[in-house]
């Protein structure tokens, strides 16, 4: 079966420095893959270039069965393939509802220059709606972005992006910054969307990641040095002495 996303030895630096060396991997159509490393392994990089924020110096991914390695940002999420980002990249003087009514409106490829208020426009608010209930944030659709608690944030910035309506979901660290109930709703939030939609997901709190994943990659230094089921990976000693540690 042919994977939903496939990545082949994808390379970017910077200077002197690879940043991306040699990276392929496969996402299957439903799963959850998880891309692990330590800080300055290059997940963010090659995040970025999955979603075309970023083009690779060499190699080349493939979407649905498409070469999208040349495709800008926009064209992929038309395709299916949006990200949710590190850090958030929410508009804070407009509400919830609005913040995500015009993820709708960008999708239907709205050029944003004599667009009607988002508030005013029936259909988008009804759609927006429907992706804060997805992510539970229902009764703080008419507050501002900005007013929401960190967590919070991070739920809307998830919203944003099933508002595009992808097949594939790009997570960077959507967990960053959040702890206790608020990671706890998150998680169970990605728990809920997993088989509805594929991902990606770039995630520190191993926990969570080994909780969630289907499978895993192991990024150090810009090269994948293992992959598998998070059981498998938790056992290879190149893991663990590269990164889980003795104690994983």
């Amino acid at each position: 079966m042919t994977p939903l996303l496939a990545v082949h030895d994808l390379h970017k630096s910077y200077g002197a420095l690879a940043v991306t060396n040699g990276v392929s991997f496969t996402v299957a159509e439903g799963e959850l893959h998880a891309i692990i490393g330590p800080n300055g392994a290059g997940k963010t990089t090659l995040v970025a270039q999955l979603s075309g924020q970023i083009a690779p110096d060499r190699g080349r991914i493939d979407y649905a069965g498409q070469d999208v390695t040349r495709l800008d940002m926009p064209g992929r999420v038309r395709r299916g393939l949006a990200r949710s980002f590190q850090i958030t990249t929410l508009l804070p003087g407009l509400s919830a509802l609005e913040n995500v009514a015009l993820a709708v409106q960008a999708r239907a490829g709205s050029s944003f220059r004599f667009f009607r208020p988002a508030a005013a426009e029936r259909a988008l608010n009804a759609e927006a709606a429907d992706a804060l209930a997805e992510v539970g944030l229902t009764d703080r659709a008419y507050r501002l972005a900005g007013a929401l608690s960190h967590g919070e944030r991070r739920q809307l910035e998830l919203a944003v992006a099933l508002a595009t309506r992808p097949r594939l979901l790009l997570l960077d660290e959507p967990l960053a910054g959040t702890a206790g109930e608020e990671a706890e709703r998150l998680v169970a939030l990605i728990d809920r969307l997993k088989g509805r939609v594929s991902m990606v997901l770039i995630e520190h709190d191993m926990t969570a990641v080994f909780a969630l994943a289907d499978r895993i990659s192991v990024l150090v230094y810009g090269e994948i040095i293992a992959g598998g089921a998070p059981d498998q990976v938790r056992a290879n000693p190149k893991v663990r002495a590269a990164y889980l540690g003795e104690d994983a």
